[in-house]
Protein backbone atom coordinates (compact mmCIF):
# COMPACT_ATOMS: atom_id res chain seq x y z
CA UNK A 1 0.00 0.00 0.00
CA UNK A 2 0.84 3.52 -0.78
CA UNK A 3 0.05 5.57 2.30
CA UNK A 4 -0.78 9.72 1.40
CA UNK A 5 -0.53 12.03 4.52
CA UNK A 6 -0.69 15.53 5.11
CA UNK A 7 -0.92 16.68 1.91
CA UNK A 8 -3.34 19.25 -0.33
CA UNK A 9 -3.57 18.19 -4.05
CA UNK A 10 -5.54 20.56 -6.13
CA UNK A 11 -4.05 19.86 -9.65
CA UNK A 12 -6.47 17.87 -12.57
CA UNK A 13 -6.33 14.13 -11.71
CA UNK A 14 -4.52 14.10 -8.80
CA UNK A 15 -4.06 10.29 -8.37
CA UNK A 16 -5.56 9.15 -11.45
CA UNK A 17 -5.32 5.26 -11.97
CA UNK A 18 -3.51 5.15 -8.26
CA UNK A 19 -4.05 1.52 -6.87
CA UNK A 20 -3.89 0.41 -3.48
CA UNK A 21 -3.25 3.23 -1.64
CA UNK A 22 -4.63 5.24 1.84
CA UNK A 23 -4.90 8.54 1.72
CA UNK A 24 -4.92 10.28 5.40
CA UNK A 25 -5.15 14.01 6.89
CA UNK A 26 -5.69 15.34 3.44
CA UNK A 27 -7.35 17.64 1.31
CA UNK A 28 -8.13 18.09 -2.65
CA UNK A 29 -8.49 21.96 -2.51
CA UNK A 30 -6.57 25.00 -3.83
CA UNK A 31 -6.11 27.42 -6.63
CA UNK A 32 -5.91 25.03 -9.42
CA UNK A 33 -9.45 23.81 -8.86
CA UNK A 34 -8.60 20.42 -10.65
CA UNK A 35 -11.12 17.58 -10.98
CA UNK A 36 -11.20 14.00 -11.17
CA UNK A 37 -8.53 13.63 -8.46
CA UNK A 38 -9.00 9.47 -7.87
CA UNK A 39 -10.62 8.77 -11.03
CA UNK A 40 -10.19 5.38 -12.73
CA UNK A 41 -8.41 4.12 -9.07
CA UNK A 42 -8.97 0.72 -7.18
CA UNK A 43 -8.33 -0.07 -3.66
CA UNK A 44 -8.63 3.32 -1.93
CA UNK A 45 -9.20 4.05 1.74
CA UNK A 46 -9.43 7.55 2.16
CA UNK A 47 -9.82 8.66 5.82
CA UNK A 48 -10.23 12.14 7.66
CA UNK A 49 -9.78 13.64 3.78
CA UNK A 50 -11.57 16.90 3.04
CA UNK A 51 -13.14 16.67 -0.57
CA UNK A 52 -13.47 20.30 -1.69
CA UNK A 53 -12.96 19.63 -5.86
CA UNK A 54 -15.42 18.28 -8.64
CA UNK A 55 -15.89 14.83 -9.88
CA UNK A 56 -13.32 13.57 -7.23
CA UNK A 57 -14.29 9.69 -7.31
CA UNK A 58 -15.84 8.31 -10.67
CA UNK A 59 -14.70 4.80 -12.26
CA UNK A 60 -13.26 3.58 -8.27
CA UNK A 61 -13.43 0.11 -7.99
CA UNK A 62 -12.95 -0.37 -4.24
CA UNK A 63 -13.35 2.66 -1.81
CA UNK A 64 -13.16 3.40 1.93
CA UNK A 65 -14.73 6.99 3.21
CA UNK A 66 -13.82 7.14 6.87
CA UNK A 67 -14.21 10.88 8.86
CA UNK A 68 -14.20 12.56 6.05
CA UNK A 69 -16.11 15.52 4.59
CA UNK A 70 -17.41 16.52 0.83
CA UNK A 71 -18.39 19.88 0.73
CA UNK A 72 -21.10 21.31 -1.36
CA UNK A 73 -18.31 22.30 -3.99
CA UNK A 74 -17.18 18.37 -4.17
CA UNK A 75 -19.75 18.18 -7.09
CA UNK A 76 -21.50 15.03 -8.44
CA UNK A 77 -18.40 13.35 -6.13
CA UNK A 78 -19.17 9.18 -6.60
CA UNK A 79 -20.10 7.63 -10.45
CA UNK A 80 -19.96 4.65 -11.78
CA UNK A 81 -17.66 3.21 -9.02
CA UNK A 82 -18.65 0.09 -6.82
CA UNK A 83 -17.86 -1.64 -3.60
CA UNK A 84 -17.79 1.98 -1.86
CA UNK A 85 -17.92 1.59 2.16
CA UNK A 86 -18.50 5.14 3.90
CA UNK A 87 -18.64 5.89 7.28
CA UNK A 88 -18.90 9.32 9.50
CA UNK A 89 -18.39 11.50 6.53
CA UNK A 90 -20.51 14.43 5.22
CA UNK A 91 -21.81 14.20 1.71
CA UNK A 92 -23.18 17.13 1.27
CA UNK A 93 -22.35 18.47 -3.01
CA UNK A 94 -25.09 17.61 -5.36
CA UNK A 95 -25.91 14.51 -7.09
CA UNK A 96 -23.28 13.01 -4.54
CA UNK A 97 -23.82 8.81 -5.65
CA UNK A 98 -24.79 7.91 -9.14
CA UNK A 99 -24.88 4.99 -11.22
CA UNK A 100 -22.68 2.75 -8.07
CA UNK A 101 -23.33 -0.47 -7.08
CA UNK A 102 -21.74 -2.47 -3.71
CA UNK A 103 -22.53 0.99 -1.46
CA UNK A 104 -22.63 0.79 2.50
CA UNK A 105 -22.75 4.22 4.45
CA UNK A 106 -23.19 4.63 7.91
CA UNK A 107 -23.11 7.22 10.54
CA UNK A 108 -22.70 9.76 7.89
CA UNK A 109 -25.17 13.37 6.93
CA UNK A 110 -26.23 14.18 3.17
CA UNK A 111 -27.23 17.11 2.00
CA UNK A 112 -27.22 16.41 -1.62
CA UNK A 113 -30.13 17.05 -4.19
CA UNK A 114 -30.45 13.83 -6.59
CA UNK A 115 -28.65 12.60 -4.60
CA UNK A 116 -28.38 7.92 -5.31
CA UNK A 117 -29.55 7.74 -8.65
CA UNK A 118 -29.61 4.55 -10.33
CA UNK A 119 -27.95 2.96 -7.71
CA UNK A 120 -27.43 -0.94 -7.18
CA UNK A 121 -27.16 -2.36 -4.36
CA UNK A 122 -27.05 -0.04 -1.03
CA UNK A 123 -27.58 -0.55 2.95
CA UNK A 124 -27.94 2.89 4.79
CA UNK A 125 -27.84 2.81 8.14
CA UNK A 126 -27.89 5.34 11.64
CA UNK A 127 -27.16 8.15 9.22
CA UNK A 128 -29.91 11.31 7.66
CA UNK A 129 -30.35 12.89 4.66
CA UNK A 130 -31.77 15.90 2.75
CA UNK A 131 -32.99 15.55 -0.78
CA UNK A 132 -34.68 16.39 -3.77
CA UNK A 133 -35.61 13.30 -6.10
CA UNK A 134 -33.74 10.93 -3.95
CA UNK A 135 -32.65 7.14 -4.80
CA UNK A 136 -34.53 7.48 -8.40
CA UNK A 137 -34.87 4.25 -10.42
CA UNK A 138 -32.38 2.94 -7.55
CA UNK A 139 -32.81 -0.96 -6.71
CA UNK A 140 -31.89 -3.21 -3.95
CA UNK A 141 -31.91 -0.75 -1.13
CA UNK A 142 -31.78 -1.72 2.23
CA UNK A 143 -32.37 1.94 5.15
CA UNK A 144 -32.12 1.09 8.97
CA UNK A 145 -32.89 4.14 11.35
CA UNK A 146 -32.15 6.90 8.29
CA UNK A 147 -33.88 9.81 8.70
CA UNK A 148 -35.04 11.82 5.92
CA UNK A 149 -36.05 15.29 4.65
CA UNK A 150 -36.84 16.46 1.04
CA UNK A 151 -39.20 15.87 -2.20
CA UNK A 152 -40.00 13.75 -4.57
CA UNK A 153 -38.16 10.34 -3.10
CA UNK A 154 -37.84 7.21 -4.00
CA UNK A 155 -39.40 7.14 -7.60
CA UNK A 156 -39.19 4.43 -9.82
CA UNK A 157 -37.36 2.26 -7.13
CA UNK A 158 -37.37 -1.27 -6.57
CA UNK A 159 -36.82 -3.92 -4.53
CA UNK A 160 -36.23 -2.04 -0.84
CA UNK A 161 -36.26 -3.05 2.66
CA UNK A 162 -36.88 -0.16 5.02
CA UNK A 163 -36.76 -0.62 8.80
CA UNK A 164 -37.27 1.87 11.74
CA UNK A 165 -36.92 5.18 9.62
CA UNK A 166 -38.82 9.03 9.57
CA UNK A 167 -39.17 10.67 6.38
CA UNK A 168 -40.85 13.86 6.07
CA UNK A 169 -41.41 13.96 2.09
CA UNK A 170 -43.61 14.20 -0.87
CA UNK A 171 -44.85 12.45 -4.19
CA UNK A 172 -42.48 9.44 -1.85
CA UNK A 173 -42.52 5.74 -3.83
CA UNK A 174 -44.69 7.12 -7.16
CA UNK A 175 -43.95 4.19 -9.66
CA UNK A 176 -41.79 2.23 -7.28
CA UNK A 177 -42.12 -2.16 -6.98
CA UNK A 178 -41.65 -4.38 -4.28
CA UNK A 179 -41.07 -2.22 -1.55
CA UNK A 180 -41.44 -3.00 2.60
CA UNK A 181 -41.89 -0.39 5.06
CA UNK A 182 -41.64 -1.71 8.38
CA UNK A 183 -41.70 0.61 12.04
CA UNK A 184 -41.31 3.82 10.36
CA UNK A 185 -42.82 7.70 10.04
CA UNK A 186 -43.81 8.46 6.62
CA UNK A 187 -45.02 12.14 6.86
CA UNK A 188 -45.91 14.07 3.18
CA UNK A 189 -48.58 14.39 0.40
CA UNK A 190 -49.39 11.90 -2.01
CA UNK A 191 -47.49 9.19 -1.00
CA UNK A 192 -46.71 5.95 -3.04
CA UNK A 193 -49.02 7.02 -5.80
CA UNK A 194 -49.04 4.23 -9.27
CA UNK A 195 -46.43 1.75 -6.48
CA UNK A 196 -46.79 -1.64 -6.79
CA UNK A 197 -46.19 -4.36 -4.38
CA UNK A 198 -45.77 -2.29 -1.54
CA UNK A 199 -46.10 -3.33 2.37
CA UNK A 200 -46.36 -1.00 5.47
CA UNK A 201 -46.03 -2.69 8.42
CA UNK A 202 -46.58 -0.94 11.96
CA UNK A 203 -46.00 2.25 10.10
CA UNK A 204 -47.90 6.03 10.56
CA UNK A 205 -48.79 7.65 7.39
CA UNK A 206 -49.29 11.12 7.81
CA UNK A 207 -50.90 13.83 4.68
CA UNK A 208 -53.36 14.54 2.50
CA UNK A 209 -54.13 11.35 -0.88
CA UNK A 210 -52.04 8.45 0.07
CA UNK A 211 -52.09 5.17 -2.01
CA UNK A 212 -53.82 6.05 -5.01
CA UNK A 213 -53.54 3.83 -8.36
CA UNK A 214 -52.09 1.48 -6.02
CA UNK A 215 -51.29 -2.88 -7.17
CA UNK A 216 -50.69 -4.94 -4.28
CA UNK A 217 -50.89 -2.44 -1.64
CA UNK A 218 -50.56 -4.02 2.29
CA UNK A 219 -50.75 -2.48 4.68
CA UNK A 220 -50.84 -4.59 8.48
CA UNK A 221 -51.62 -2.78 11.82
CA UNK A 222 -50.54 0.92 10.55
CA UNK A 223 -51.40 4.61 11.91
CA UNK A 224 -53.11 7.12 9.45
CA UNK A 225 -53.08 10.72 10.52
CA UNK A 226 -54.53 13.32 8.33
CA UNK A 227 -55.48 11.09 5.72
CA UNK A 228 -57.98 12.01 3.37
CA UNK A 229 -59.18 10.93 -0.30
CA UNK A 230 -56.94 7.38 0.92
CA UNK A 231 -56.83 4.59 -1.84
CA UNK A 232 -58.11 6.26 -4.79
CA UNK A 233 -58.83 3.57 -7.91
CA UNK A 234 -56.15 1.11 -5.57
CA UNK A 235 -56.00 -2.70 -4.85
CA UNK A 236 -55.76 -2.85 -1.56
CA UNK A 237 -55.36 -5.13 2.02
CA UNK A 238 -54.92 -2.84 4.96
CA UNK A 239 -55.49 -3.19 8.48
CA UNK A 240 -55.76 0.56 9.87
CA UNK A 241 -55.83 1.01 13.68
CA UNK A 242 -56.30 4.82 13.51
CA UNK A 243 -59.85 6.75 12.00
CA UNK A 244 -59.11 7.79 8.49
CA UNK A 245 -60.72 10.66 6.82
CA UNK A 246 -61.96 9.53 4.06
CA UNK A 247 -62.11 6.73 1.75
CA UNK A 248 -62.43 7.47 -1.92
CA UNK A 249 -62.94 5.00 -4.73
CA UNK A 250 -60.80 1.56 -3.75
CA UNK A 251 -60.85 -0.78 -6.91
CA UNK A 252 -60.56 -3.80 -4.70
CA UNK A 253 -59.62 -5.74 -1.67
CA UNK A 254 -60.63 -5.50 1.94
CA UNK A 255 -60.13 -1.83 4.45
CA UNK A 256 -60.17 -2.67 7.82
CA UNK A 257 -60.75 0.55 9.92
CA UNK A 258 -61.72 1.67 12.91
CA UNK A 259 -63.76 4.72 11.09
CA UNK A 260 -63.83 6.77 8.83
CA UNK A 261 -65.89 10.27 8.30
CA UNK A 262 -66.61 9.83 4.95
CA UNK A 263 -66.41 7.22 1.77
CA UNK A 264 -66.67 8.35 -1.79
CA UNK A 265 -68.17 6.12 -4.09
CA UNK A 266 -68.92 7.93 -7.91
CA UNK A 267 -67.50 5.63 -9.90
CA UNK A 268 -69.15 2.00 -11.03
CA UNK A 269 -65.29 0.37 -10.43
CA UNK A 270 -65.25 0.88 -7.15
CA UNK A 271 -65.67 -2.43 -5.06
CA UNK A 272 -63.04 -2.14 -2.23
CA UNK A 273 -64.67 -3.57 0.83
CA UNK A 274 -64.29 -1.46 3.52
CA UNK A 275 -65.52 -3.01 6.93
CA UNK A 276 -65.69 -0.46 10.28
CA UNK A 277 -64.13 -2.29 13.12
CA UNK A 278 -65.13 0.05 15.71
CA UNK A 279 -68.96 1.17 15.82
CA UNK A 280 -68.49 3.01 18.97
CA UNK A 281 -65.85 5.06 17.50
CA UNK A 282 -67.65 6.25 14.24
Amino acid sequence: MTIIKNKTMDEERALYGSKDIVIEDSAFDGLADGESAIKECGNVTANRVFFNLRYPGWHVHGLKIIDSEMTDKCRASLWYSDHIEISGTKMHGIKALRECSGVTISDSDIISPEFGWSVRGLHIKDSKAESEYFMMRSSDLVFENVEFKGKYSFQYVKNAEITGCNFDTKDAFWHSENITVRDSVIKGEYLAWYSKNLTLINCTIIGTQPFCYCEGLRLIKCKMIDTDLCFERSEVEAEIITPVLSIKNPLSGNIKVPAVNEIIRDIPESKGEIVITDAQVA
